[in-house]
């Protein structure tokens, strides 16, 4: 069965049973109609995923393998910050007049910035370091920068990623600082598996293990009970995932260059609310 159906089950019984629960505080986020959505959560959650064993995509309902790529391709290859440019319409509520998400994510990653070996955005960074440095303990990525989160139509929530090389194998670890578990857990677990997946096959690595990060796990009030249905479940087992082996320039993977072969999933045809 999919070991990332194992873990989603056992974070949600977590957060359910032994959560704590913000309904006394007042919170940020609304739903649609104006009411605060209010949520239970778990502080601290540590997720590991061994990509040489498996792809780790939830089979307890359908994750859109191709709209996850879409955006992760948005942000970490195009660095766009313009919601024209996605295939899905799930950045619309946070766009600007102009269709943008202010200087956040994608634009975070583009500013180049001066090194001593020259002008490099964080991604050529990245990218430069694990071909020419790859024993190095600094290659990292950071988008929250607290200069420009007036101008950004979202805080980041996935905000740093840290790569680490062990023998052949490039490893990362991915931050973040709030997770709607029921609406972008796998999803983000998804994307930056393949994230891991193509900065390893584009620098001569294998991907190795994905450490995920989470610092406010949490499950808003109006999906407990769908969550309570899917985590009663029984997973699937894991389907295998293709990744054209002839790309070897990070900038040139495209969505066609990816496949899920042999996934299978549970329906799920609730509308999910999400809190803005």
């Amino acid at each position: 069965m999919s070991y990332a159906d194992i873990i989603f089950q056992q974070n949600c019984r977590e957060i359910i049973e032994n959560g704590y629960s913000d309904e006394a505080l007042d919170v940020r986020p609304r739903w649609e109609d104006g009411v605060p959505a209010h949520t239970i959560k778990k502080f601290g959650v540590v997720n590991r995923y061994d990509l040489s064993k498996e792809f780790p995509i939830m089979t307890l309902r359908k994750v859109y393998f191709k709209s996850c790529i879409d955006e992760l391709l948005w942000i970490w290859q195009k660095k766009s910050n313009d919601v024209h440019e996605l295939r899905s319409h799930i950045w619309d509520a946070w766009a600007d007049e102009n269709g943008t998400i202010g200087k956040a994510y994608g634009y975070q990653l583009g500013v180049k910035h001066q090194y001593s070996e020259g002008m490099f955005d964080q991604v050529d960074r990245v990218l430069y370091d694990l071909k020419h440095n790859p024993g190095s303990r600094r290659i990292m990525t950071n988008i929250y920068n607290h200069h420009d989160l007036s101008e950004m139509g979202l805080y980041p929530c996935a905000y740093s990623v840290t790569l680490n090389v062990t023998g052949d194998k490039l490893n990362m670890i991915l931050n973040q600082r709030s997770q709607d578990m029921l609406v972008a857990n796998n999803w983000n677990v998804c994307q930056y598996a393949i994230l891991l997946h193509m900065f390893a096959q584009s620098t001569g690595f294998k991907a190795g293990e994905l450490v995920h990060v989470i610092a406010d796990a949490h499950i808003y009030d109006r999906h407990v009970d769908a969550v309570k249905r899917i985590i009663e479940r029984e997973p699937y087992e894991a389907p295998k995932l293709w990744i054209n082996p002839e790309i070897k320039d990070f900038y040139a993977f495209t969505l066609d260059d990816f496949k899920l072969i042999d996934y299978k999933f549970h329906d799920f045809t609730e509308k999910i609310p999400v809190a803005i």
